[in-house]
């Protein structure tokens, strides 16, 4: 059933939840406020070991106490994480401010999608993702240009105005409609529906491979575009003003996943994957064969392309297979997967890059070649069908 009112607030939620103005200078801030390299790094290992364990647990809570109440309570927790943030002064108030994102993140996966999904008629859900990952990327564009041209080095006042931004997005969660009837059931039947699904996403190859397949993508994007392209850039001698100019051509080009419905469009499903995964494949070998500027900077962008077209598709892939009415439990299952490829992925081109900076590179391509090998498996079509 649509619910366009849901689908207009869920994107005024992800163009708030995007204004983070701090992130230009993220490691910036918590340095300027004690905190070291190494610490933010014990940091984000925390955090994720603890999003990790809570991934089912909260998909299961959503699925008991309805989805609005649980956007609410997780809108609500992540605009107070933003407030310990901005008042954080040293290790014990960051790692306070990421244990609480952990919970909101936890709680958020599959849980957004799933309120978008059953809040659009299913053909429409390819095209509002595209949009709704859009507005996100939006968000931190616009917050990134204000704190270019505003804020400088007042470190803090970023940190405000993303308290600002994060609270109005909570305000607007209060204002969701339920999708779902929610039903109160023993923690007995909880527990039975819990193994029943992970029975069925054992016995479901096809969507196994496809979390897979994504799941590699979504970690060459993240370490390279994130971690090492930095790394990749001065090797090639680019300046720092050189390199904020191409972060902001990059998060431009992230909104280019509204153009995913129509690129599947033109040429299927199967066809629009297996290019985009084959794609981030070259670039990333490129990326290890050469450190010129030029083909550095082509690379890394075209990588950011293939990402941004590949996740609508892929989580509206992942929708249609949910058969369960426990959508956000399937989906934080599908997650879970997800975030423990990426503790695995994160060691070795950690230690890669540590070794040989075209090592890690080389490590990206053998990950986005793996997910287009096991992408063409996931979607070979059945006996019978018709590509």
């Amino acid at each position: 059933m649509e619910n366009k009112r849901n689908i207009r607030l869920m994107y005024a939620i992800a163009l708030l939840q995007g204004m983070v103005f701090y992130g230009p200078i993220a490691t910036l801030y918590r340095q300027a406020a004690g905190v070291s390299v190494f610490q933010i790094t014990l940091i984000e290992s925390i955090s994720l070991a603890l999003a990790l364990a809570l991934e089912v647990p909260w998909g299961i809570l959503a699925d008991r106490i309805g989805y609005r109440r649980s956007m609410i309570l997780c809108c609500g927790l992540y605009f107070l994480s933003k407030i310990v943030f901005w008042q954080a002064d040293g290790f014990g108030g960051f790692l306070a401010e990421r244990l609480m994102l952990s919970v909101v993140c936890a709680g958020l996966s599959g849980l957004d999608v799933s309120i978008l999904y059953l809040s659009c008629p299913e053909q429409e859900s390819h095209r509002v993702f595209g949009v709704y990952n859009n507005l996100g990327m939006a968000g931190l564009l616009a917050a990134s240009a204000v704190y270019a041209v505003f804020v400088g080095e007042n470190y803090r006042l970023a940190g405000l105005l993303t308290v600002f931004s994060y609270g109005a997005a909570a305000v607007l969660a209060l204002f969701l409609r339920e999708v779902r009837s929610s039903q109160p059931r023993t923690a007995s039947h909880q527990l039975a529906d819990f193994a029943a699904l992970l029975k069925q996403l054992a016995h479901s190859p096809r969507l196994l491979l496809l979390v897979l397949a994504a799941a590699f993508l979504n970690e060459a994007h993240q370490t390279i575009t994130t971690f090492l392209n930095q790394v990749q850039y001065t090797r090639a001698g680019l300046s720092a003003s050189a390199i904020a100019v191409i972060y902001v051509v990059m998060t431009l080009l992230g909104l280019c996943g509204g153009f995913s419905a129509r690129l599947t469009g033109w040429l299927g499903e199967r066809r629009t994957g297996a290019l985009l995964l084959g794609l981030a494949a070259a670039a990333c070998l490129a990326l290890a064969l050469t450190h010129g500027p030029l083909v550095s900077i082509a690379a890394i962008l075209l990588l950011r392309v293939c990402h941004s077209l590949f996740t609508p598709l892929q989580t509206t892939l992942q929708n249609r297979q949910v058969t369960t009415g426990d959508r956000a439990t399937a989906l934080s299952l599908n997650a879970l997967l997800m975030d423990l490829v990426a503790v695995f992925t994160n060691l070795v081109f950690g230690r890669a890059a540590d070794f040989f900076l075209p090592l890690a590179m080389g490590f990206g391509f053998a990950l986005c070649f793996a997910g287009l090998v096991l992408y063409l498996a996931s979607s070979r079509p059945k006996a019978g069908d018709l590509e």
